[in-house]
């Protein structure tokens, strides 16, 4: 095999093609160049412009510290690519190794990266979600728009969701003194995503903040005027509220359609992938020269499991497409396995928070430091007597130790690493709304610190 042949007679001067021009896809790009790849590389998107960072828009670009049109995400590198950008794919014909476009252009490849992320929920009546003041957040058009919208000083709003996505809205609300009404199936903010015992501090912290937070409630529809501005939502408690802005912040929905006929592993839960970022068909069988990374791509991550995971992280998203971009231009056996811990970042209410690794993989959590009163804490996940998951309110610097602990099956719950030992420290039933990601198996360890480094072995599972 020459040097520039690798696995399967692939050359560094063949052809990648990367579906979803992301954050995940512009990083793999930059990575493939630094690998040493040298031949041609297209890259194909569905919106017009080039690849952009979204966690500001829901942040700073709504309270206008940041125009959405500077989101931009910074180029590392030249990457020498084509740019197709405005039409979406439309279709993936894994027998001759070509994407079809919307437009009816064929584009081969020799590999390709899938990272076309997702997209915002829209709400469920398209003439309700048609109405002059409904929004949804996923793209800097929204962001924009919704951004325009509150700076004309809106009497209230309404946010449908107390997600994070939801609940940074509602803070950039209050923190422009906009009145805001929050409704939540669940029974409290973040609980599908940390648990009951945050989501009741999440709670608390928005009505503090003044937010009219209402929990257990669903809105059944949302009425305009006869100019087709909205201008009231109504309730399943038979309550109304007069509203102005509608956010409608319900989650995503992973970009895979176009792959229907692909004869790939690829649903609403994202396409199925090993850690190598390798996708699989639907017969179970791993792909050579399919690759997806970031929000799309559904992982098995040996410390949960091998539960495969999709995850709308952006240092997911990165560390996936480095992942993929070596392994595209690498032989077998000098592939690197995806086996970072998940990272999470959330600001709101004046409050920073941060998560390491799944909580949603627990089955016990407790305050290891920290004061919950003040919002200054650490809070430890456990399932079957090992730490899963830490997250921090305003108390960051020690997710890194949470992190060892996690990679290292460490007993649960951990001991408190600083003087400020809650008192009374005992776990408590996590306790989410929905399914979860628990089930049976063998706990791992990772070791190594390098992508190149990394694997995992058995451990003795504590119980």
């Amino acid at each position: 095999m020459t040097s520039a042949e690798n696995l399967r007679g692939f050359k560094r001067d063949g052809r990648i093609v990367i579906v979803g021009a992301s954050l995940a896809g512009l990083r793999a790009a930059e990575a493939l160049r630094d690998e040493g790849f040298t031949g041609s590389l297209t890259m194909i998107g569905d919106e017009s412009a080039e690849p952009y960072d979204r966690p500001p828009l829901s942040k700073q670009v709504l309270t206008g510290w940041v125009p959405a049109d500077d989101t931009t995400l910074p180029r590392r590198r030249d990457i020498d690519a084509e740019w197709l950008l405005g039409v979406p794919a439309d279709g993936l014909d894994l027998a001759t190794n070509h994407v079809r476009l919307a437009d009816g252009r064929e584009i081969p490849f020799d590999r390709v990266l899938i990272s076309t992320g997702v997209r915002a929920r829209p709400w469920f009546v398209e003439s309700e979600a048609d109405l002059d003041g409904v929004f949804v957040v996923r793209t800097r058009e929204h962001a924009a728009g919704l951004q325009r919208a509150l700076a004309a000083g809106p009497s209230r709003v309404l946010v449908i969701g107390a997600g994070f996505t939801g609940s940074e809205i509602a803070s950039v609300c209050r923190e422009r003194g906009i009145p805001v009404t929050v409704a939540e199936l669940a029974p409290a903010p973040l609980v599908g995503a940390l648990g009951a015992m945050i989501g009741d501090v999440a709670a608390d912290m928005q009505r503090a903040h003044g937010v009219d937070l209402r929990c257990g409630v669903r809105v059944t529809g949302l009425e305009g005027d006869a100019q087709g501005r909205l201008r009231r939502a109504h309730f399943d408690d038979g309550s109304s509220i007069d509203v102005d802005v509608a956010v409608v912040a319900l989650g995503g929905i992973r970009n895979t359609e176009w792959l229907r006929d692909s004869g790939l592993a690829a649903g609403v839960w994202g396409i199925a992938c090993d850690t190598g970022c390798r996708a699989m068909t639907l017969d179970g069988l791993i792909t050579d020269d399919v690759f997806a990374a970031g929000d799309v791509a559904r992982c098995p991550n040996p410390v949960y499991e091998y539960r495969l995971i999709s995850l709308e992280h952006w240092a997911n998203a990165v560390e996936q497409a480095e992942v993929a971009a070596h392994n595209m231009v690498s032989s077998q056996a000098d592939r690197w396995p995806h086996l970072t811990l998940p990272l999470f970042w959330s600001i709101q209410f004046g409050v920073n928070i941060k998560s390491v690794g799944v909580p949603t993989f627990a089955d016990e959590v407790a305050v290891t430091q920290g004061s919950v009163a003040e919002r200054r804490f650490v809070a430890a996940y456990g399932y079957r007597g090992r730490v899963t998951a830490a997250v921090s309110f305003n108390n960051a610097k020690w997710l890194d130790h949470y992190r060892q602990l996690i990679e290292t099956a460490a007993p649960f719950p951990p001991p408190c690493p600083t003087p400020d030992q809650p008192a009374g420290m005992k776990p408590v039933p996590v306790d989410f709304p929905g399914p979860t990601l628990l089930a049976q198996g063998a706990t791992v360890v990772v070791t190594g610190h390098d992508p190149g480094e990394r694997r995992v072995t058995a451990a003795q599972q504590h119980r």
